[in-house]
């Protein structure tokens, strides 16, 4: 998905960001990754009309890698980088992206010779994270790639802790925790993974999750309990889901607290049915009330609750209304997994530029975010999986996609599709 595609939401979410304190005539320091950054001829100021912090556009832009060219006939200044090109006109509250309008609540303006433009816009265009030092008058804006650094602050100590990223993968064939535990628990400490999706299966005896899930955990991975199926949209399936839901808050009540499920994951798919295409509008809707009754049925149970969604999901708007599914589905689940199905981290239709929509709303309503890869053949092309490339490469991809998804807040890791595919292309990268 390109980024000029979700203009619109864009807008939403920098409305809802957080506004900077407003110090009229106060003069305020700039950071980016760690640094200083000097402005010579006019210092940033906040705009006591707006309460945004404006800056040089000159300075700003060579910080963050961007290009600016002035139109004194016109009043505009444009930014361009690689992918995206910014025209800001004098005076007015809106900007060109990429040939398409978005509306923003600081105009830029003319101080002393010098064109001044909002610094969150424009880093936030850009995918560069914003944070307010209050005490200290200062805007620290980290880059994509970089980790933030507050100038003047001391360094972290090695005891701090962080925030473990995840690493998941998804076991569709729940016969194999019967015969195949220890080899699926060797291959998920090689492959440095902390979670496993389970398909529930209630012929399997409950003993044996007991064993496997206590197992995992020891190796520190935990396991979600795993269901769903696009007819679970449809409120003739709404038993099933109760009935699971139900299965599983009975197992963990039952079992040892290291042999208890750690939440709930649906994979229902709805999009997948004939009639996501000939009665759309119905299909979303009862979607919407399967989703109510999950959260519903999860209320006080202790247990969390991640949905797998489309990279798209954002194009797809609540019905008869403006506001997107995908902002509707975080406000209801704890965490989301973005099936992101590309075998390439960049580009206009990569890995990267399908994520950042979701990814933005997540942070805005922060909840957390996986993305997850494909190793399996798919009949929509070879550039939706790995299957024909390597193990090799696909790490490769998803450090190059890390690289540019940490900046976000919501960013919880990677998730790769499936536990099966993944062994086997593990195998033939080997040979």
């Amino acid at each position: 998905m390109k980024r000029i595609q979700c203009a619109g939401s864009l807008a939403l979410l920098l409305s809802m960001t957080p506004i900077l304190p407003s110090h009229a005539a106060t003069q305020v320091n700039v950071a980016v990754n760690g640094n200083y950054v000097s402005f010579p001829d006019e210092s940033p100021y906040v705009d006591i009309r707006s309460n945004r912090t404006m800056v040089p556009a000159r300075f700003v832009a060579e910080q963050l890698g961007l290009r600016v060219q002035w139109n004194g006939q016109l009043d505009q200044v444009t930014f361009r980088s690689k992918d995206e090109t910014i025209v800001l006109t004098i005076g007015q509250n809106r900007a060109q992206v990429n040939g398409k309008y978005v509306t923003f609540d600081a105009p830029a303006s003319i101080q002393n010779d010098r064109t001044m433009v909002p610094l969150r816009f424009i880093s936030e265009v850009f995918d560069a994270q914003i944070d307010w030092i209050a005490e200290r008058n200062l805007v620290v804006v980290t880059t994509p790639g970089h980790s933030k650094v507050v100038p003047g602050s001391p360094a972290p100590s090695s005891t701090d802790q962080t925030t473990t990223l995840q690493r998941g993968t998804w076991i569709w064939d729940t016969t194999i925790i019967q015969t195949d535990q220890d080899q699926i628990l060797t291959f998920a400490q090689d492959n440095q993974l902390t979670t496993i999706y389970l398909q529930i299966d209630r012929d399997i005896p409950a003993t044996v999750y007991q064993q496997f899930v206590r197992k995992a955990r020891a190796k520190q991975v935990t396991v979600e309990a795993l269901a769903g199926r696009p007819q679970w949209a449809f409120p003739d399936n709404h038993n099933q889901i109760k009935a699971f839901i139900l299965w599983v808050k009975s197992y963990n009540a039952r079992v040892g607290s290291e042999e208890r499920f750690e939440r709930l994951h649906f994979d229902i798919e709805p999009y997948l049915l004939p009639e996501w295409k000939t009665d759309n509008k119905r299909v979303v809707g009862n979607w919407m009330d399967t989703i109510r009754l999950l959260e519903k049925e999860t209320k006080d149970s202790g247990l969390k609750m991640t949905l797998d969604v489309p990279f798209w999901l954002h194009l797809v708007k609540v019905p008869d209304s403006t506001y997107s599914m995908s902002a509707w589905v975080l406000e209801k689940v704890d965490s989301v997994v973005i099936m992101d199905y590309r075998n390439v981290a960049l580009g206009n239709d990569g890995i990267v530029a399908n994520a950042n929509t979701i990814m933005k709303e997540a942070s805005t309503l922060k909840k957390k975010v996986l993305i997850a890869v494909e190793t399996a053949p798919n009949s929509e092309g070879n550039f939706t999986s790995f299957y024909t490339s390597s193990t090799g490469k696909m790490n490769a991809e998803l450090q190059i996609a890390k690289e540019k998804l940490a900046h976000f807040p919501s960013y919880a890791g990677f998730a790769i599709h499936d536990y099966k595919s993944w062994t086997e292309l593990d195998a033939k990268s080997k040979k």
